[in-house]
């Protein structure tokens, strides 16, 4: 059985299905839901992982499929927009992100995000007699908001959750700290969600293999100048810059730092 990445709604990650079918990236499948099937888009083909998949791949969606998915789509404007009114009488902090109706027409999920937990009990029902449909409410967070939403970051690329399919995985302070950017404040390192951008991930490990076996700053070493404290470190070039009790300033390699 071969795997697939499929996304099934645009705020979530991609799951993994196996299947036998031969398909290609972009192709649209049907796989079984939770309650109902579910059209998906095929980010990733013939994966090799030994992660547990979450399902299989039914068959490849018709044009029949493909209709009745974006008669549904039309009519997302309209029930995110009906939802927020009730949301809005009912008082709950929580704010609805998207909402999409199941592939068989009985069911209605939205995506909503909030600081805490939030009774949505009262809600679910409110919703059911407006609709006349099943209600699931999904809570997700801010990077999920943002790659659902879409937009570019300071650097003028597309944001990075939008752009690359996979897992949004955890950033955190310490690949900050490691690229020796974390003085810089939250603001200056936090993206369109308010969280730490993603792209502080893609050259932490390297950092941490650069760093290795460097001294930490403000740490007190022996050179053979004399003793002194490191004030930096130049993870690329790998050099320290080391301020001697005397006063002096003094730019070390790794190689010869004891």
């Amino acid at each position: 059985m071969r795997k697939f990445s499929v996304r099934i709604y645009s705020w979530e990650s991609p799951k993994l299905y196996e299947s036998e079918l031969e398909l290609a990236r972009g192709e649209m499948v049907i796989v079984a839901g939770e309650n109902s099937n579910e059209l998906g888009i095929v980010e990733e083909v013939n994966l090799e992982t030994k992660e547990e998949t979450s399902g299989s791949i039914s068959r490849v969606a018709t044009q029949r499929d493909r209709e009745v998915f974006n008669s549904y789509e039309e009519q997302r404007p309209e029930i995110v927009d009906k939802c927020k009114e009730i949301i809005k009488k009912s008082g709950l902090e929580m704010k609805i992100v998207d909402g999409r109706i199941n592939l068989d027409g009985k069911q209605i999920v939205f995506a909503f995000t909030a600081d805490g937990r939030v009774d949505f009990r009262e809600l679910v029902k409110d919703l059911a007699k407006e609709f006349k449909k099943m209600i699931r409410m999904q809570q997700i967070g801010t990077r999920d908001e943002a790659r659902n939403l879409g937009g570019y970051g300071v650097c003028g690329r597309d944001l990075c959750c939008v752009k690359f399919s996979g897992s949004i995985q955890s950033i955190t302070t310490d690949m900050a700290r490691i690229q020796q950017i974390a003085h810089r404040g939250t603001e200056r390192i936090s993206g369109l969600c308010g969280r730490l951008m993603c792209c502080l991930a893609y050259e932490a490990e390297q950092y941490r293999e650069m760093l290795a076996g460097m001294p930490e700053v403000y740490s007190v070493i022996v050179t053979p100048s004399g003793k002194g404290t490191v004030i930096e470190i130049n993870a690329v070039t790998q050099k320290v810059t080391v301020k001697l009790e005397n006063g002096d300033y003094v730019s070390l390699d790794k190689k010869d730092l004891k």
